[in-house]
């Protein structure tokens, strides 16, 4: 073994020991390795990826394993591997770089540095012969070297120019914005820009590849509960059919990949991202209180239950992600060969193959992915078979298929265990028990959230990003704070426990001092106290992930609310009124601004609680669509709490329905709260 390989070996993050024993002389990002750079004078190679990434492992079997290619890297650079989901602020700043020099990003990510890590020259995958106008690896790191020694002014010019451009895009300018901007109309623009890109065949927005979206779904489910309008309704709907009955779901086990290479959402990436599966969930619950269609409670049931059986660490928390290879092949894990579901399934076959699209000739390079064409109901109308018979054949063919796989050669675990995306499956556990009323739901968000809050911590009030052998490693980010405050929020609503409204009220108070601008509503995504970055970012897009800016927009105007702070309630708005223009002309970038946006504007329903039986009523309020809303549950009026506060403490059970304080005159049932509901 190489001595310098041991500098990886002694790393947690599993993609970094996937390269543990690559012949490149790896460092992690540290500042050893810029100290280096500086003392040697060599550009910086900065390759940045993450376990769960095919094309990832495909450039380090043939670029970063062969001995000759990393020879010559070792001679000419100083070499770092970065896991993109452990250093997030890192993997920002340098694939705005990349997109700035190609104009197009992804993973791995290459990015060569001056040793003051400045980007100068970069791109994504690069084969190891050219091939299809692309130079191969080795011709890229020979010309950079070449460039770094002969035109070395040159080089540093390039650096300085970048970076400043980085540096200049991340100021962001508040628009002027009249009020008249900032009212309905504004959002029913933002949704026919939704739909100029909406996919009425297939669901989704925009052509492959595909991702979930689901921010916009949600944001349409609202806005047609509100406006009742039915193409919202039915956009919205026909995405999350078309995605739970597609083969980026997984019809064996449950889960969703992370998203799908074709229009018909058949062949998926196959990997599958924790945090893909939490706002799946999220948005399921939506469309279940919604709609009560059970297809949409048993996808919520199936999602949570690979959570469970394959995400689940003992300690309370959730790991990272599966990769989307076994046996170096992508996709292995998930896919089927006729006759070998033929053997395993004997007389129910011929059902369950047609049902889920299984053929001799395969569905996807020769083999099968299973996927639904038809719902039940559509597929039994002509046959002499009962839905009831159907159901149990699918239910029996999954569990003998699902058995049947668990003897393969799995996919490899990221275990890693990051704050922000278990916050966001916590937020998602929530909402599951509030849509089904399965207490089971409940118990692993308080399981889940009671881990977050001791392993995390810092002993400052300051949170960790991840977290592995009982180690936590790295400062918290912007997201982390945001996903876990929203998580907080929701719980303190599903189980009527104050703790968590107060823990999430001092988190917030820990942003604002750490993470915030004074020269601008939107935060930084990290800490002040960071200095190993070139940079400080803003990030403000939704994208696989919600932006931590839109999420600490709705966690202040929230807490704004069940704490009556007005300077929260102030900044919030500050922040969506920055982002308004961009989230109303691209609104399926900036699906949670929208949101915001949407609420504020329409008002938040604040629904108090009180009495003996307030578990049992807010149980059925709970299960209840309300698009904006807001509530607190308890025995008695509490101080304190706004909401709570204010009211007469008497023995029956009460439901207020209240907006900015003011409240109806309280109901006794919750058919007289639906009522109420319905002429608000």
């Amino acid at each position: 073994m190489h001595s310098y390989t041991n500098r990886l070996i002694n790393e947690s993050s599993p993609y970094l020991l996937q390269h543990a024993h690559n012949p490149v002389d790896w460092y992690p990002w540290c500042e050893e390795a810029f100290e280096r750079a500086k003392k040697e004078d060599k550009p910086v190679l900065v390759s940045i990826g993450y376990a769960a990434c095919h094309w990832c492992h495909v450039m380090e079997k043939e670029s970063f394993e062969n001995s000759e290619v990393a020879a010559i890297m070792n001679e000419h650079f100083i070499n770092i591997k970065v896991d993109r989901e452990e250093r997030p602020d890192v993997d920002h700043i340098y694939m705005d770089a990349v997109q700035a020099i190609t104009g197009s990003g992804g993973w791995p990510l290459n990015v060569f540095l001056t040793p003051d890590m400045e980007p100068f020259y970069g791109g994504t995958y690069f084969p190891p012969l050219q091939m299809f106008n692309r130079p191969s690896w080795k011709d890229i790191v020979l010309f950079v070297a070449d460039a770094y020694k002969t035109q070395k002014q040159q080089v540093l010019e390039q650096a300085q120019n970048l970076t400043g451009h980085l540096q200049n895009s991340n100021i962001v300018k508040l628009p002027e914005l009249d009020h008249g901007s900032f009212d309905e109309s504004s959002v029913d623009l933002a949704f026919k820009n939704i739909m100029k890109t909406a996919d009425k065949e297939w669901g989704g927005f925009g052509r492959a590849p595909k991702f979930p979206q689901t921010f916009t779904i949600t944001f349409l489910l609202r806005y047609y509960s509100i406006k009742n309008n039915k193409e919202a309704l039915d956009q919205a709907l026909l995405s999350l059919d078309r995605m739970i009955y597609g083969g980026i779901f997984d019809q064996v086990g449950g889960g969703l990949a992370r998203y799908s290479t074709d229009d018909e959402w058949l062949a998926p990436h196959f990997e599958k991202m924790l945090y893909d599966n939490a706002l799946l969930v999220s948005t399921l619950c939506e469309a279940y209180q919604l709609t009560h269609n059970e297809t949409y409670k048993v996808a919520i049931e199936e999602s949570l239950a690979f959570v469970e059986r394959e995400l689940w660490h003992k300690s309370g928390g959730f790991f990272s992600a599966l990769d989307a290879d076994s046996e170096g092949e992508e996709g292995k894990f998930y896919i089927w060969d006729y006759q070998e579901v033929k053997q395993i399934l004997q007389e129910d076959f011929q059902i369950f193959a047609e049902y889920f699209d299984i053929t001799r000739e395969g569905n996807w390079e020769h083999k099968n992915i299973l996927r639904v064409k038809k719902p039940l109901k559509e597929f039994v109308r002509h046959k002499n078979i009962s839905p009831e018979a159907v159901k149990s054949i699918i239910k029996l063919g999954k569990q003998k298929l699902l058995n049947e796989r668990s003897k393969r050669i799995r996919p490899g675990l990221d275990d890693k265990i990051i704050l922000g995306w278990n916050a966001l499956m916590n937020l998602a556990y929530s909402k599951a028990y509030a849509a089904t009323s399965d207490a089971h739901y409940k118990s692993v968000a308080e399981q889940n959230v009671q881990f977050l809050l001791s392993a995390f911590t810092d002993g400052r009030q300051l949170l960790m990003h991840t977290w592995k052998n009982d180690q936590a490693k790295f400062p918290g980010f912007l997201d982390d704070y945001a996903y876990l405050i929203s998580a907080l929020i929701e719980l303190a609503q599903v189980t009527g426990k104050l703790e968590y409204l107060n823990k999430a009220k001092i988190l917030t108070e820990t942003v604002i001092e750490n993470f915030g601008d004074g020269e601008s509503p939107l935060l930084f995504y990290t800490h002040k106290a960071q200095a190993d970055v070139l940079m400080r970012k803003k990030e403000f897009y939704d994208g696989a992930t919600p932006s931590g800016n839109a999420v600490m927009a709705y966690n202040l105007y929230r807490l704004s609310i069940f704490f009556n702070t007005k300077e929260w309630r102030n900044k919030s708005e500050q922040m969506i009124r920055s982002m308004a223009d961009v989230t109303i002309k691209y609104p399926t970038s900036f699906g949670v601004w929208l949101c915001l946006l949407f609420e504020i504007i329409l008002g938040t329903s604040e629904i108090v609680v009180l009495g003996k039986d307030w578990e049992i009523y807010l149980q059925k309020i709970l299960g209840i669509y309300i698009s904006h809303k807001l509530v607190q549950a308890a025995e008695t009026p509490m101080s304190g709490y706004p909401l709570l506060g204010d009211k007469p403490n008497t023995s029956e059970n009460r439901i207020y329905l209240c907006e900015n304080y003011a409240c109806r005159h309280p109901v006794n049932t919750i058919q007289e709260f639906v009522s109420l509901l319905q002429h608000k």
